[in-house]
């Protein structure tokens, strides 16, 4: 255990209380958490890598911690209707078929590993905007609607473009089918 897995570890504490805060109407203080646990998430990857504090616990624990908040902060929004429920559905649905196929690679002997694509990596951008964007907009009235509307159709966009770059990569994988350099084609 280290100093970045120990703030990875403290930003998976913090989704229980965000998701709290969010359901109990304290949308200003689950805003601030959030800012705060995106701020940890830069510091222990500097760490990480200005120190060589890597470990595989920190490759796991990181990414988990941000998708734990991430969907909790989504399942909570979709709960009081800030966020509309076909996209919270989405979002857990896409994260939840990416871990059911990584499983299922390993169960068949046949582990895939997972490299974030562009679009994955926008779609992550985007569900973190919408989310800040909401979080801040519901907390301190700042009367951004249109943003939020661009943001949710942005996001649903990216989130099914992600999934089926990931269900086309895996199902290559599985099927054996891949470019010369080893590559998923």
């Amino acid at each position: 255990m280290n100093i970045p897995n120990l703030i990875s570890l403290g930003r998976v504490i913090l989704v229980p209380i965000v998701f709290w805060l969010l359901l109990t109407g304290e949308t200003q203080y689950a805003f601030v958490l959030f800012v705060i646990a995106g701020i940890s998430d830069g510091v222990d990857g500097f760490l990480a890598k200005r120190y060589g504090w890597t470990t595989e616990l920190g490759a796991y624990l990181d990414p988990l911690a941000d998708k734990l908040l991430i969907v909790s902060i989504f399942v909570a929004l979709g709960v009081k209707a800030a966020l509309p429920s076909w996209l919270v559905i989405a979002v857990v649905s896409r994260d939840i078929l990416i871990v059911t196929g990584v499983v299922l690679s390993w169960l068949l002997n046949r582990p895939v590993r997972i490299k974030p694509a562009i679009v994955s990596k926008a779609n992550t951008l985007s569900q973190i905007l919408l989310a800040g964007t909401v979080l801040a907009d519901d907390g301190f009235g700042l009367g951004l609607e249109g943003t939020r509307i661009a943001l949710v159709w942005i996001t649903g966009a990216l989130t099914i473009a992600s999934l089926i770059t990931y269900l086309r990569t895996w199902l290559r994988h599985m099927s054996g089918y891949e470019l010369g350099d080893g590559s998923p084609g």
